[in-house]
């Protein structure tokens, strides 16, 4: 059952008076409330006992108690409390022995503390933890031996072995009880610390003829409900008279030892007098009743009462000792003394740092983020108590304190994750005492990666070379970028749009990936002579960063392409009287290739001796000049073209030189003819060329009618079969034929049409003023040039 100590009438108090002090805010960490919460259990208690409401009592929504992250902190070894962070309550998380935790010390109060986050605060707590009635009083020895001399007058009394009992207040021992009998009762009387001890006093004189020993039943009872009891027997023998009883110099002694005294120091020496003489007077010292403590810490002599430690002191468990020392004589009687030890506290305990909570690793760029919320304790006093905090100055951390020896580790700068990863902070704590006592403690603090960092390439620009024709997945080239970032954060790569190209990714044994160029497809430096690409390197970051640059890709030229002729077949003209020096043609090829693989030169392919005399050729320009007079036949030039490239390439063309005599047509047809007569002909074509033949004589022949009728008027004055010629020109009868087709000079002749003849035919004269031009289609044109006369005749 859970007793609340606090009366109702001031639960609304309290609970205004905490909602002022949540109000305090200090470095963004609320204060502790100075009146600590009570909270009150008893003993024995069943696991999951509810205690109280936290929300309830610190006047805070469930939701909101939930939301500030409570948690309850304890200097106890054992987690005796259960805090239910989704309803505040706060119950029982084992039973609770209030012998074992808290001895005999009474009251006995566990502190504890509610510690809270965002915002820090920290709320101090008692649990009372009340004693029940759960041990019985047992003396240490089930007889107690008793002499009592026969002559001891009535009133004496005697102090008895008192009784032990575990429980504290009113469950401790309260009463002793003798068995009835004709010469004693109990006497109960108060001793230090709060014990009470049992006296056996004499009623009557003892007559040792008549009663040598008496047994009698003592019996211990505590204060419970119901109350518990203990007992032993009391053994008296009545001795003879030894009226005497030994007493010491001084009641009380006081003494002060340091914790660390050495075992088997001197503490104290007492000495008590007994005036009696022989075994009546000799005295022997004991510890009267010690308890089971004081017997394993202390030892005396007998003989000359000198009192040792036996064992090491502890300021920190327990202070003073209240030692009880008996001196009895031979004869059985005694006399006591209070010996009190004062334990004086060194400092022999380093401060201790217990850590609450601890957040690691930590994103780099925070502000002012908590790492670490712990607390110092030292269990020495005084001086010695008082601590002292510190970090290393070359950290970006803080240290601020807070109440109860609370401190908090924060960020004092944001962190860089590229400049330092990783950060091994020393939390050195050192006492006020003599000498200073220090304590280390070590954290490791890890900085989390944020994408706060592109990637960046090592160069803005690079310029790769490749040889045209390569195979695909050709490997070209490496670049690399770096990005500080890890894990996610770090780099991809990607190029724009190109169906040349792709990356391949690679690593190294440092871990660092490196893109490779890689060759899709064969490159044809004369489609394409270079490539312009943007690689860009992408991390995995959210939101994503970038970097980019430029590769230049240049194409290296192979020999792959033969010079090309500008024709397939070359022909020309020449009058069979051309001096020798004479330009004849020119040949023209061009190579698609680049560098030394485009330079190019001409020569003769396959020449006869008479050619090579006959003809040179500009093996850089391709003209070809007359080394000898040419004779009226048909040559046949195949002028070869080769380029330097490894190995070069060549190309070959057939150059057609025909003599031609004044006007008259070249004795040889074109070879373009000769293909068109070998060839079948196609009877379409048959048709349309008979259709146009018929067509064209009938007009012909018209033409001839009108022409020959205007003669035959004209010539009615002139004899028959005779030609004059008039004094003076005739322009409209002349011919002008220019040197702008395949003839050196310009002429002109003189036609006349004679009407004996039996057949109408033209006859040249001597060259005359010109008086009609000839037409020339052009120098390189298939067709002869077109001669109009006066009569609108064309000839060719």
């Amino acid at each position: 059952i859970l007793v609340k100590r606090r009366m109702d009438a001031r639960v609304e108090c309290a609970v205004q008076q905490r909602q002022v002090l949540f109000l305090c805010v200090f470095l963004g960490m609320s204060w502790a409330a100075e009146e600590p919460l009570e909270y009150f259990v008893e003993e024995e208690a069943e696991r999951g006992t509810f205690l109280a409401n936290l929300a309830h009592d610190l006047g805070l929504g469930m939701e909101e108690l939930s939301a500030r992250e409570p948690r309850v902190i304890s200097d106890q070894k054992i987690g005796f409390l259960l805090l239910d962070p989704l309803t505040g309550d706060l119950s029982l998380n084992e039973k609770l022995d209030r012998e074992e935790l808290c001895g005999p010390k009474e009251p006995c109060v566990l502190p504890f503390q509610l510690l809270m986050g965002k915002p820090f605060e920290v709320f101090r707590a008692k649990l009372w933890v009340r004693d029940i009635n759960d041990h019985s009083p047992v003396f240490l020895d089930r007889e107690i031996p008793l002499k009592i001399s026969e002559s001891t007058t009535p009133g004496a009394a005697f102090l008895l072995q008192s009784a032990q009992d575990s429980d504290v207040g009113t469950n401790n021992v309260r009463n002793y009880t003798i068995s009835p009998n004709a010469y004693f009762h109990i006497n109960v009387h108060n001793g230090a610390e709060g014990i009470i001890y049992p006296e056996l006093a004499l009623d009557r004189p003892l007559d040792r003829e008549e009663v040598p020993e008496l047994s009698l039943i003592l019996t211990a009872l505590d204060g419970g409900s119901p109350p518990r009891s203990g007992t032993t027997l009391v053994r008296i023998l009545v001795l003879d008279t030894n009226d005497n009883a030994p007493e010491f110099v001084q009641p009380l002694y006081k003494v002060q030892l340091c914790e660390d005294s050495p075992v088997g120091s001197l503490a104290v020496t007492v000495s008590a007098k007994d005036l009696d003489t022989g075994s009546n007077g000799e005295i022997v010292y004991a510890f009267f009743y010690a308890t089971e403590r004081i017997l394993k810490t202390f030892q005396i002599n007998p003989t000359s009462g000198s009192v040792y430690l036996k064992a090491e002191l502890d300021y920190e468990v327990i202070q003073t000792y209240t030692l009880t020392i008996q001196a009895k004589d031979g004869g059985g009687l005694s006399g006591k003394c209070t010996v009190v030890v004062q334990v004086t506290d060194i400092n022999d305990n380093p401060p201790e740092l217990l850590m609450s909570s601890l957040t690691s690793p930590i994103k780099e760029n925070s502000l002012e983020t908590v790492v670490a919320v712990f607390r110092i304790r030292d269990r020495d006093s005084g001086n010695n108590a008082k601590t002292v905090c510190s970090i290393q100055d070359d950290l970006p951390f803080l240290l601020k304190p807070s109440v109860e020896n609370y401190y908090t580790l924060v960020t004092d700068s944001p962190l860089d994750r590229e400049e330092r990863a990783e950060y091994i902070i020393t939390i050195t704590v050192t006492d006020m005492g003599t000498p200073r006592l220090k304590t280390e403690h070590n954290i490791t603090v890890l900085v989390s990666d944020v994408n706060d960092n592109a990637p960046a390439f090592t160069q803005t620009s690079y310029t790769l070379w490749v040889r045209e024709n390569n195979s695909p997945a050709l490997h070209i080239g490496s670049v690399s970028a770096t990005d500080p970032d890890a894990g996610a954060n770090a780099q991809n790569y990607t190029i724009n749009l190109n169906s040349f190209f792709h990356i391949k990714i690679s690593g190294s044994d440092e871990g660092i990936i490196y893109p490779e160029l890689v060759l899709d497809r064969a490159l044809d430096r004369e489609k394409q002579q270079e490539f312009s690409l943007t690689l860009t390197a992408l991390d995995g970051g959210l939101p994503p960063r970038s970097g980019a640059t430029n590769i230049h890709i240049v194409i290296l030229d192979v020999n792959d392409n033969a010079p090309q002729f500008s024709q397939a077949i070359y022909e020309t003209q020449a009058p069979e009287n051309s001096p020798v020096g004479s330009f004849i043609a020119k040949v023209s090829a061009g190579d698609a290739d680049s560098g030394i693989n485009a330079d190019i030169s001409y020569s003769f392919f396959d020449a006869s001796e008479d050619i090579l005399t006959t003809f040179h050729i500009n093996p850089f320009s391709g003209e070809i000049i007359l080394r000898l007079l040419l004779d009226y036949e048909l040559q046949r030039l195949v002028v070869l073209v080769r380029d330097n490239g490894e190995p070069p390439l060549s190309a070959s063309v057939t150059l057609h030189v025909l003599l031609v005599d004044g006007f008259s047509q070249p004795y040889l047809p074109p070879p373009e003819a000769e293909a068109a007569a070998a060839a079948p002909a196609d009877p379409l074509t048959v048709y349309l060329v008979v259709a146009l033949a018929s067509v064209s004589s009938l007009f012909l022949f018209s033409v001839l009618v009108f022409v020959a009728v205007r003669l035959c008027r004209r010539a009615g004055a002139a004899s028959a079969g005779r030609c004059a010629v008039p004094e003076g020109h005739f322009p409209g009868h002349l011919l002008d034929v220019s040197g702008t087709g395949t003839l050196s000079q310009s002429y002109q002749y003189e036609v006349c049409l004679t009407g004996g003849a039996g057949t109408n035919e033209f006859k040249f004269l001597k060259p005359i003023l010109p008086t009609v031009q000839a037409q020339d289609p052009g120098r390189n044109s298939d067709e002869n040039p077109t001669f109009r006369n006066s009569l609108g005749f064309n000839f060719q």
